[in-house]
C-alpha cells in the first residue's frame, strides 16, 4: 500500500517532497515480551495514533506544495519493523522526505514524582551526528565543523519557529539526542534511510504507566490506561505536530546542492570571503534566497540576508568565524528549513 501510495504521489502534477507523521499502534507490558497480558497502550502508543487521526481530519482534502503523509505502523515494539518498511519503501521510490516525526509517549503531563504537572512542554528528541553518513563525510565534519547542522538539527530550529508557544500553548524542547537514553522510535528508520527525523515524546514519563502490567500493588496503580491521558495537553500536541507539518509543506523546499567553496574563483588560492552555491528550488512562486547565520556558538540562526533569486553570492564575510545556511522563501513570505552547505570539491 505504501509503495502504490507513493507512486500515485510522484505523477506528474503530484508534489516532490513529503513530510511523514507516525504513531505505532502496537503496545506492551512488561519488557519481557508477553503477548497474552493486558496491554491497553494508551499513552504508548495509543496517544502518538490519535494525534496522526486528527491531522488527518484536519487536513483531510487539502493539498500543500509538499505532500503531508499521515500513518500509522505495526511492530515498534518488536524492533521498529512497520516503519523500517515503510522508510526502506519510501526509499527505493526515491521519494524525498524532508521531514518526519515519530509521535510516541505523548498524552500524559503529571511527573512520576507527583509534582504538579507541566502540560506546555514537549520534548523534541534529533539526533546528533547523522546516522547515514559515511566515514569520509564525519572526516569533512571534523574539519569544518557541521557537528550541529545536519538536517535533522535544521528541521528541528524550524519546529521550533513555526509551533511557537505563543501559537500552540507548547514550549518546543528541542533535545540534542537521537532518542532517550538506549532507546528509540520510529524516527530511527527514517534516520537510516538518511532522511531528518525526529521524535515527539512528553516531558516526564512515568515508568508506573509504561511497559507494566495492569495492577495494582500497594494502592498503586499499574499500566497504560487512559485515566492517566491528559486530552487537554494531547490537544496541544496534536497544534504543534499540525504546525510543524503545515508550515514547511506549505513554503518553498529546502535548497538542495549548497556548497561553501573554499577557494576564489579560477585560482587555486585561498579567500576571506565567503562564497556559497545551491541548485535552483523548483518551486514555482519562489521569490528567492536568504543567507542565515549565527555564531558558532549559537543555538538558532540569529541573522539573515536577503540575496534575490540567484544561486551564488559572494559576501565579504570571513567564513572561519561563523555559521551559514541557505533558506528559499516564496511570494508571501513563506520560509522553507535551512540547507546547510557541504564543502565544494
Amino acid at each position: 500500500m505504501i509503495t502504490n501510495c507513493i507512486a500515485t504521489l510522484q505523477g506528474t502534477t503530484s508534489p516532490e517532497r513529503f513530510y511523514v507523521i507516525t504513531g505505532h499502534l502496537d503496545s506492551r507490558v512488561t519488557d519481557v515480551m508477553d503477548f497474552t497480558s493486558d496491554a491497553p497502550g494508551a499513552d504508548d502508543d495509543a496517544s502518538g495514533v490519535a494525534v496522526v487521526l486528527e491531522l488527518a481530519r484536519l487536513f483531510a482534502g487539502q493539498r500543500f506544495p509538499g505532500a503531508i503523509v499521515r500513518a500509522t505502523v505495526a511492530g515498534e515494539e518488536q524492533g521498529l519493523y512497520g516503519s523500517s518498511f515503510m522508510a526502506q519503501q519510501m526509499k527505493a521510490a526515491g521519494a524525498d522526505v524532508q521531514g518526519m516525526f515519530s509521535n510516541d509517549i505523548v498524552g500524559a503531563s503529571q511527573a512520576w514524582d507527583g509534582t504538579p504537572p507541566n502540560p506546555h512542554i514537549l520534548r523534541l528528541f534529533v539526533e546528533g551526528i547523522p546516522t547515514a553518513v559515511t566515514p569520509d563525510q564525519i572526516a569533512v565534519m571534523k574539519s569544518v565543523g557541521g557537528e550541529n547542522d545536519g538536517a535533522t538539527h535544521q528541521l528541528a530550529r524550524f519546529v521550533v519557529q513555526a509551533a511557537a508557544a505563543e501559537l500552540t500553548g507548547v514550549d518546543v524542547r528541542v533535545i540534542w539526542r537521537r532518542d532517550r537514553y538506549l532507546r528509540g522510535s520510529d524516527h530511527l528508520s527514517f534516520q537510516q534511510q538518511g532522511y531528518p527525523a525526529a521524535r515527539f515524546t512528553e516531558p516526564r514519563e512515568n515508568f508506573d504507566h509504561e511497559h507494566q502490567n495492569t495492577q495494582v500493588v500497594d494502592g498503586v496503580q499499574f499500566g497504560d490506561l487512559i485515566e492517566f491521558v491528559d486530552f487537554d495537553y494531547l490537544a496541544r500536541v496534536a497544534q504543534v505536530n499540525a504546525a510543524a507539518l503545515w508550515s514547511p509543506a506549505t513554503a518553498p523546499a529546502t535548497p538542495e546542492g549548497v556548497q561553501i567553496h573554499t577557494t576564489a574563483p579560477g585560482t587555486l588560492s585561498g579567500t576571506n570571503f565567503t562564497i556559497l552555491s545551491w541548485t535552483a528550488n523548483p518551486d514555482a512562486d519562489l521569490a528567492g534566497y536568504e543567507v542565515v547565520m549565527r555564531e558558532t556558538t549559537a543555538a538558532d540562526w540569529t541573522s539573515a540576508i536577503d540575496v534575490g533569486n540567484v544561486t551564488t553570492v559572494t559576501l565579504d564575510i570571513s567564513k572561519d568565524n561563523v555559521q551559514f545556511g541557505i533558506r528559499a522563501v516564496d511570494q508571501t513570505g513563506h520560509r522553507s528549513p535551512v540547507g546547510f552547505p557541504q564543502v565544494a570539491a
